[in-house]
């Protein structure tokens, strides 16, 4: 037996933290019902649960995890499903890989760049929890120049949303664009940030993940990770 939201996350619908937010939200049924109850248990390969309708099966390690880079063109959003919205979903054939995948995390619908899918549950779990320290790098241009004020206010930290950000790397590329390393993801967080030191960004990019690069993958394009990359990820 396993507790509903683990199944979910080793299914690789999302982390349990998201989970059981979407238990509570009443939108997992386990045999035709539906089930708010976090306490609640399942047994792989006997009950049926549909996530929003659609069968959630946890994948055989026989057969083994997918892992998928996506280079998201701005308008995308990066959630499973949302009416009258293009998805990040939208953009890979599901019928050609065989195999259901989800976001690791969020890139905002305004945002550009690197966005992984996988359906590897504790994977994705450990890259959308602050607490394990991954990188993600952005690339940001501005709309006016930034202050070089505003970049070490950035770098050491600044009040969002009543939360200060953790420190960050940060490093000038031209006077209207700089380069920021998180090892967070607050809502929106590098907009705000930028927002805060009375500058707008007018075009935000997520270049790395981890130790997955963007690299010379083209917007709406999509790509395998290499056997090195998935090594690296996964220790």
């Amino acid at each position: 037996m396993m507790r509903l939201q683990k199944f979910l996350a080793h299914a690789g619908v999302c982390s349990r933290r998201k989970a059981e937010g979407y238990i509570q939200e009443g939108r997992v049924r386990v045999n035709g019902g539906v089930v708010t109850e976090l306490g609640s248990q399942v047994e792989p390969g006997r009950d049926k649960v549909l996530f929003d309708g659609k069968a959630v099966i946890l994948p055989s390690p026989k057969v083994g995890f997918t892992y998928i880079a996506v280079n998201k063109p701005k308008g995308v959003v990066t959630t499973c499903s949302q009416k009258n919205a293009r998805v990040i979903l939208d953009l890979v054939p599901m019928e050609k890989i065989g195999k259901r995948v989800y976001p690791v995390g969020r890139l905002d619908k305004d945002s550009i760049g690197l966005v992984l899918l996988t359906d590897n549950g504790d994977l994705h779990n450990r890259l959308s929890h602050p607490s394990h320290d991954h990188e993600k790098e952005y690339w940001v241009t501005t709309r006016h120049p930034i202050r070089d004020e505003a970049l070490k206010a950035m770098a050491q930290g600044m009040v969002i949303d009543g939360q200060k950000t953790r420190r960050a790397g940060v490093s000038r590329v031209s006077k209207n664009e700089f380069k920021i390393v998180l090892k967070q993801g607050l809502n929106r967080q590098i907009r705000k940030m930028v927002g805060k030191t009375g500058n707008k960004v007018d075009m935000l990019k997520r270049v790395r993940m981890a130790n997955i690069n963007l690299g010379d993958l083209k917007s709406g394009e999509w790509r395998y990770l290499t056997k090195e990359e998935v090594k690296k990820l996964t220790q």
